[in-house]
Formats: C-alpha cells, sequence, structure tokens
C-alpha cells in the first residue's frame, strides 16, 4: 500500500500500540503519530522503544511493559493515563510464531503463543477497556483492534497452534463486536498474510525458520508499513463504519 499519511486525521486522539519495538508495531506507531495521534509505545525492549519514541519526539511515549503480564500492563495503563491522558485507540499488536511439528514440538513454546497472542490480547483490551467506553459514550471515537493472521482462515503444516491462537482471536473480535458495537466502540481485526518482520525468528525448528524465510522472499512478503497504513485507514474511517475485518496480503500469496 502507498503510505498517504495526512497530518491531523487522527488528531487529538491518543492511542496504545503493542509490541511496538519492532515490525508491524513500530510502523504502526510511526503512522498512528504522522498521522496525529499520541501514541504509547508498550513493548519489553526497553532500548528500542526509546529510540522510536526519540524518533518521534513528544507524541510519543516510551512504556516496558509484558502483555502476557496482567500487573505488568496494569502498571503499563496507570503511566500512560498519567503521561498521554485517556487512550481512545488500542491496537494489540504484540505476537509470538512459534511453529514446529506437532510431535516434535517444545510445549513451552506452545504455552508462550497462547500467553502472548491470546491471553496478553485479552489482558491489552480489559486494560483499556474502561477509556474506550467511556470516550464513545461522549461522542468520541473509540477503537479496539486486534491484528491477528491469515493463519486463522488457511491451513499451514507445522503452524497448528499459532493458527489456533489466531482463529481464537479471529472469533473472540466477533463477540467483542456484538458486546461492544452498541456502545460505540469499534472492533476490528487486521489479518496479515507474510510481513517481513522479526516474527519466526525465535522459532526453535530450524526447518521451520528456513522454509519461512524462502517463503518470504518466494511471495514478496510485505513491508510492515502496508500493515499500517490498512490499521491508519481502519480507524480513521467515519465513526459510523467499522472496518470489521481486514485481510492484508501480498499478491503473490493469493
Amino acid at each position: 500500500m502507498t503510505n498517504t499519511s495526512t497530518p491531523d486525521t487522527l488528531g487529538g486522539r491518543v492511542a496504545v500500540v503493542t509490541g511496538a519495538s519492532s515490525g508491524i508495531g513500530a510502523a504502526t506507531a510511526r503512522r498512528l503519530a504522522a498521522d496525529g495521534a499520541r501514541v504509547a509505545l508498550l513493548g519489553r525492549r526497553e532500548a528500542r522503544l526509546k529510540d522510536l519514541a526519540d524518533q518521534l519526539g513528544g507524541a510519543a511515549l516510551p512504556v516496558v511493559a509484558d502483555v502476557a503480564d496482567q500487573d505488568s500492563l496494569t502498571a503499563a495503563a496507570a503511566t500512560v493515563h498519567s503521561g498521554l491522558g485517556r487512550v481512545d485507540l488500542v491496537v494489540a499488536n504484540a505476537g509470538v510464531m512459534l511453529a514446529a511439528p506437532f510431535e516434535s514440538a517444545r510445549t513451552g513454546e506452545w504455552n508462550q503463543m497462547i500467553q502472548t497472542n491470546l491471553t496478553g490480547l485479552l489482558y491489552t483490551g480489559r486494560a483499556f477497556a474502561d477509556d474506550l467506553l467511556a470516550s464513545a459514550a461522549e461522542g468520541g471515537p473509540a477503537d479496539l483492534v486486534h491484528v491477528g493472521s491469515i493463519g486463522s482462515h488457511i491451513v499451514f503444516p507445522t503452524y497448528s497452534v499459532y493458527a489456533a491462537t489466531k482463529a481464537a482471536v479471529a472469533h473472540l473480535t466477533r463477540n467483542l463486536r456484538a458486546e461492544l458495537g452498541p456502545h460505540g466502540v469499534r472492533v476490528k481485526n487486521i489479518e496479515p498474510g507474510l510481513v517481513a518482520t522479526e516474527l519466526g525468528e525465535g522459532m526453535s525448528d530450524g526447518p521451520g525458520r528456513d522454509m519461512l524465510e524462502q517463503l518470504r522472499g518466494m511471495l514478496e512478503a510485505l513491508p510492515p508499513e502496508d500493515i499500517a497504513d490498512a490499521i491508519a485507514y481502519a480507524v480513521a474511517a467515519p465513526g459510523r463504519v467499522n472496518v470489521a475485518e481486514l485481510i492484508v496480503v501480498p499478491t503473490r500469496q493469493g
């Protein structure tokens, strides 16, 4: 996608982006800030968060947090409120992808994916739900954006547990739309295909890492800025419109 950032499209809004230290999270934080939002950068790698905040200037607040730890997110929310005020835009992007054959996978990696991709996403939404509901009640914008995956729709051998977490995210999003939509909170799921990020680098399965890199090259993986553009488009839509589910894949991926 072509970056069509327009200053002040999101002027006055306060956003939280998890997993902001790299990839889609960092690109989304840059795009939202360019569009006028003040952005809290949440992640575990403090040095990277501070470097990105320096690049964005006064529009960004770095906050070290682990989405899989509810106490950590509660503390992070307090820091965000103190530094930026009430949040009306949340991008729950943090995730891990650790593929391996089911019969030989490390079950600790399963737990890590479930805790980050699903439980962490739940904790993120819960930490800022009151803010979103309050903004909507006052007639303002309120968006909860989940970053899912095309894996919730397509079968990938060795990715069964990762895909299961993302399928859970997809159905969670649908149910939260039914619950929060009547209160004016737009809940949406952005589902990327192959993107050129660090996702997957932590796999213990060597053949899986090699195959992922080959696929990214063969199918011309998207730069993370393309996903950031999609998120920016979705949250800038008129309040009456919810871009509820958006799949964004390389053309060659089909």
